[in-house]
């Protein structure tokens, strides 16, 4: 469980913050305290900052150390795009050590442009692991719990990565690249914990494991018309042929490059895998073809709101590893007649009976709700908040939740704490949001 470390902090202080408290391995997340921003929600950039309850001591320590001089910053990573999201205007933050758009309009316009047009978003910060090996395969069976081999090359699976409690050490993306080669997107803040995970745990395989996160760069192209423009810049090939979770790799500026059929906002997209010397001539090129459409560049926090209406899970709200799979509705990733870490928990949770369940929340009144507000119905606390905002498509306060398993049930009616005030609730059908975003064929 997370706990208000701070109310009310300015944003640079807060990003500041945000990163002393993670240099020292301390999870942090930011909610601004009224809403994602004065665009939307009519007011300032403050926030407040939550921390993981059993870290609250040592948090409140290195803050007062901070405040009286005692601590040096870490530069913030670049993206080799850094300089061209300058010159468009976007309002940068700090997001696992890396500097990067928030928003460059408002996070409003980029989110309808996204839901209506298409957004082009600098997502470069992704980690890219590789194992390759004749036991690849038989080694991320065992790290994962979805079932690799169920692959061919070409295809890409999504599956959490559990430790032996059963709990997500990450969300992540497996691309085959060959029988022997496997590609893993994890998440940015998870990049060294994954990496160092997979090392630990490699002895009895015939594999290698290894960072390339640094040799690459990743633009996510987003929308209902992004096929038809991207494939005015890829006309040597056709992009109808890259089936939903798949991929291919082309030849682009002179220099290999994967794109895949992947997204994370709901609508259709491809992202694009390559090199930092062509990043920004293929950035510029897809940009240009954005905007003849109504197209934009698209910042980090629209793409919060984006995958929330599509309940898409984002790692450290919705998940960690505190949470298991079965608990996060992702039953489907889990594969039981494979061994992989984690499984004899998983196991064990399905013979005692699933305590509480990830639900999606409508709440009947104009104040948003955040991560970590309570929930309660006539029994008592059953459960909390995960992420909420107000959906800008649906124009409804919506939240994500872990609440009890028997008042998991669409229907069930609920009341969340917000500021000492009880914000009449219902769960409701998730995704609250199906977009463009094609099926798997």
């Amino acid at each position: 469980m997370l706990k208000k470390l701070k109310s009310f902090v300015e944003f640079t202080n807060a990003q500041l913050l945000k990163q002393i408290l993670e240099d020292e391995g301390i999870h942090v997340l930011l909610k601004s305290s009224l809403g994602i921003g004065e665009e939307y929600f009519g007011a300032g950039i403050m926030y407040d900052i939550y921390i993981p309850e059993e870290q609250y001591e040592l948090a409140n320590l290195i803050i007062k150390k901070f405040e009286k001089g005692g601590t040096i910053l870490v530069e913030l990573r670049k993206t080799p795009l850094y300089e061209k999201h300058k010159e468009l205007g976007a309002k940068m933050g700090e997001f696992a050590g890396w500097e990067l758009p928030l928003w460059y309009t408002s996070i409003i316009d980029e989110h309808k442009a996204v839901r209506e047009n298409i957004g082009i978003f600098d997502v470069s910060h992704m980690g890219e692991l590789f194992i390759e090996g004749k036991e690849a395969e038989d080694f991320l069976n065992y790290l994962i719990t979805n079932n690799v081999s169920k692959l061919k090359v070409g295809d890409v699976l999504y599956s959490p990565m559990c430790n032996e409690e059963g709990g997500i050490i990450d969300d992540l993306l497996v691309y085959k690249l060959s029988e022997t080669k496997f590609m893993l997107v994890v998440n940015a803040s998870n990049t060294d914990k994954d990496f160092n995970w997979i090392k630990n745990n490699m002895d009895d395989f015939d594999v290698e494991v290894s960072n390339k996160s640094d040799e690459y760069c990743l633009i996510s192209f987003q929308g209902p018309k992004v096929q038809q423009q991207i494939q005015k810049y890829l006309y040597g090939m056709n992009l109808e042929e890259i089936d939903y979770f798949s991929f291919k790799k082309v030849e682009l500026e002179g220099e290999n490059v994967i794109i895949s059929r992947t997204g994370y906002t709901g609508e259709d997209g491809f992202e694009i895998y390559l090199s930092p010397v062509i990043v920004v001539k293929v950035w510029d090129s897809l940009l240009d073809l954005a905007k003849e459409v109504g197209g934009k560049p698209c910042g980090l926090g629209c793409r919060d709101t984006l995958r929330f209406e599509a309940k898409l899970l984002l790692y450290g709200n919705d998940i960690d590893e505190n949470t298991t799979p079965l608990e996060a509705n992702l039953k489907w990733t889990v594969d039981l007649n494979k061994d992989f870490i984690g499984k004899d928990a998983l196991l064990k949770q399905m013979e005692e009976g699933i305590k509480r369940k990830l639900v999606g929340i409508e709440i009947f009144d104009k104040m948003p709700v955040r991560h970590g507000n309570e929930i309660y119905n006539n029994n008592g606390k059953i459960g909390y908040v995960t992420s909420g905002l107000k959906s800008p498509t649906l124009n409804k306060n919506l939240a994500l939740g872990y609440v009890d398993i028997s008042y998991s049930k669409i229907g069930s009616k609920l009341r969340v704490i917000n500021r000492n005030k009880e914000l009449p609730a219902e769960v409701v059908k998730t995704p609250f949001y199906k977009g463009s975003v094609r099926s798997k064929s």
